[in-house]
């Protein structure tokens, strides 16, 4: 599967982006679909995942409440709706995708085998 994300853009402290994630192929609803990001000096850090179906998700803690992750698999599409954005949210975002069977340890980036390539979300004070 080969993923495309997009979304990002320069923002305002306090305001809301949503980031989208374009799976190639038939199978998307096969995946498991996670974001991630990396901000520069910082090692890559999980943001959200949400299983096939999409009847289980997980975030994490520092998003948790500002941040709803979607998909679409009719669309073949993951989306990250992130709002009251703050200044420590900027990063280059990644989506990713997870074969497994399971919704299982979905925050480890080892569980997911394709990336997309990256959309970068700047957040001004």
């Amino acid at each position: 599967v080969q993923l495309q994300a997009s979304g990002g853009g320069l923002v305002q402290a306090g305001g809301s982006l949503r980031l989208s994630c374009a799976a190639s192929g038939r199978t998307f609803s096969s995946y498991n679909m996670g974001w991630f990001r990396q901000a520069p000096g910082k090692e890559r850090e999980f943001v959200a995942a949400i299983a096939r179906s999409g009847g289980s998700t997980n975030y994490a803690d520092s998003v948790k409440g500002r941040s709803t992750i979607s998909r679409d698999n009719a669309k073949n599409t993951v989306y990250l709706q992130m709002n009251n954005l703050k200044s420590e949210d900027a990063a280059v975002y990644y989506c990713a995708a997870d074969p497994g069977l399971w919704f299982s340890n979905s925050a480890s980036a080892r569980r997911y085998d394709y990336w997309g390539q990256g959309t970068q979300v700047t957040v001004s004070s």
